[in-house]
C-alpha cells in the first residue's frame, strides 16, 4: 500500500493551541456555536490526527482564580493525558489581554500595581511551562498600546515594556530554566494602536534588552497581512538575525480584521513561499497552527480543520520538493544566475545599455511556479 505523503508524523512538529481547536466560534457579533472542549479531549483527538504537541495560555488550562489545590489537580490530569497520548508542550504563553484589569495594558499599563500584577502572572506562567516541559515562552502584547497618546508618554510605555521583559529573562536565568522568550508582534487589534507592531520593531526592541540572547520573535502570518506586509519577508528578517524562535501559521486576507483562517486556505502562492523559506532555511522548531475553525462548523468540523491544517503544510512541502527537482524551473533559475554573473562586471557608460535592456526571466519563473501549484506540472 502506498504511503500517504500527507499523513502527519510526530517529527513534523505540528502543534495547536488549546485556544485554537478549542475556539467556540464566538465573535463580536454572535455568541458561541460549539461546546467547550476539555483540554484532555483536545490532547487525545489531536494525537489521533498525528499532531506532535499542544500549546496553551496559562488560563486556557487553569482558571485565573483557581486555588493552589485546584491548579495542581488540573495540571496533574493534563500531564497524565500528555503521557497517555504521547504529546508534548513545546510552548506556553500568558493571557495578559482578556481580563478587564488589563484594559490599559499589562506591562505598559499606566498603573504600577497592574504592571507588577502582570509580571507576576507571567512568571507563574513561565513556571507552569517549565513544569510541562516547554522550552519557549511567547509574549503577545495584545493590550500593550493606546487610543489616547496624551494619556501616557510612549517612551515611558516602552521603558515599562522593557522592564517587564527584563524581569522575565532574569526569572528564567535565576531559576536555570531551559527556556527562551518569543515576542509576538501585531499591527492592530484590540487596542487602537499597538506598541511594537511588526517583526522589525520587535527586533529593534530586543536589541535594547538586558539579555537579548534569550529573546526572539514569534511571527504570525495573519498579523503581517493585516498591515499589508509580506509575511515571507517578516519571517526572513527573523531568520537572518537568528531570532525565529517560534512561528504561528494561519492565513488572512489583507487589511481585514484578525481572521485566523486555516493555514494555506486563502493565499496559496504566499503559503508556498512561507513553507519554502522555512524548509530551505532548516527551521526545526514547532510548526504551530494559530487559527480557528469556521464558525459554521460543529465538533466534527473542528477536527477537519486540524486535519486540513497539517495536510496543507505537508502538501506545500511536497510542492517545495518538486520546485527543487523540476528540470525546467532549475533551468530558468540557472539562466537567471548566468545573466547576472556573465554580464558586464561594472555599470558604466559602456554597459548602461546592457543593464537597461536586459530581462530577468521572472515572468517565466513565476508562471512555472503557478503551474506547479495548480498541479499542471
Amino acid at each position: 500500500m502506498a504511503t500517504d505523503k500527507l499523513a502527519p508524523q510526530k517529527d513534523d512538529h505540528f502543534t495547536f493551541g488549546l485556544w485554537t481547536v478549542g475556539n467556540r466560534g464566538r465573535d463580536p457579533f454572535g455568541d458561541a456555536v460549539r461546546d467547550t472542549l476539555a483540554p484532555t479531549t483536545i490532547v487525545r483527538e489531536l494525537s489521533k490526527l498525528g499532531a506532535y504537541g499542544i500549546t496553551l495560555h496559562d488560563n486556557d488550562l487553569i482558571p485565573m482564580e483557581a486555588t493552589s489545590a485546584e491548579r495542581d489537580r488540573i495540571v496533574n490530569e493534563f500531564r497524565k493525558a500528555l503521557d497517555e497520548f504521547g504529546m508534548v508542550v513545546p510552548m506556553v504563553t500568558v493571557n495578559l489581554f482578556y481580563d478587564p484589569i488589563f484594559k490599559d495594558g499589562a506591562f505598559t499599563s499606566s498603573a504600577p500595581a497592574v504592571r507588577r500584577f502582570a509580571i507576576d502572572k507571567a512568571k507563574r506562567a513561565i513556571d507552569l511551562g517549565q513544569e510541562l516541559g516547554a522550552h519557549i515562552f511567547v509574549v503577545w502584547g495584545g493590550r500593550e498600546g493606546a487610543e489616547v497618546d496624551g494619556a501616557k508618554d510612549p517612551r515611558d510605555a516602552l521603558a515599562w515594556y522593557r522592564e517587564g521583559i527584563n524581569t522575565l529573562t532574569e526569572h528564567i536565568r535565576s531559576r536555570r530554566y531551559d527556556m527562551r522568550i518569543a515576542l509576538e508582534p501585531k499591527p492592530n487589534e484590540p487596542r487602537g494602536d499597538i506598541y511594537l507592531p511588526t517583526v522589525g520593531s520587535m527586533l529593534s526592541f530586543i536589541g535594547t534588552l538586558d539579555d537579548a540572547e534569550l529573546v526572539g520573535v514569534n511571527p504570525e502570518i495573519a498579523h503581517a497581512k493585516m498591515a499589508g506586509l509580506n509575511p515571507v519577508h517578516e519571517i526572513a528578517q527573523a531568520i537572518d538575525q537568528n531570532k525565529l524562535f517560534h512561528i504561528d501559521l494561519n492565513d488572512q486576507r489583507i487589511a481585514r480584521f484578525d481572521q485566523d483562517l486555516r493555514f494555506g486556505s486563502d493565499d496559496i502562492k504566499g503559503a508556498f513561499y512561507i513553507v519554502k523559506l522555512l524548509e530551505d532555511s532548516g527551521y526545526d522548531g514547532p510548526l504551530h497552527f494559530d487559527a480557528h475553525p469556521y464558525r459554521t462548523e460543529d465538533a466534527e468540523g473542528v477536527w477537519e480543520f486540524a486535519r486540513g491544517s497539517m495536510r496543507s503544510y505537508l502538501g506545500y512541502r511536497e510542492k517545495v520538493r518538486q520546485f527543487h527537482t523540476d528540470a525546467e524551473i532549475s533551468g530558468v533559475l540557472a539562466r537567471i544566475r548566468e545573466l547576472n554573473e556573465t554580464g558586464p562586471a561594472v555599470v558604466d557608460s559602456s554597459s548602461l545599455a546592457y543593464w537597461r535592456e536586459r530581462g530577468y526571466a521572472y515572468e517565466k519563473l513565476d508562471q512555472l511556479v503557478t503551474e506547479l501549484l495548480l498541479g499542471l506540472r
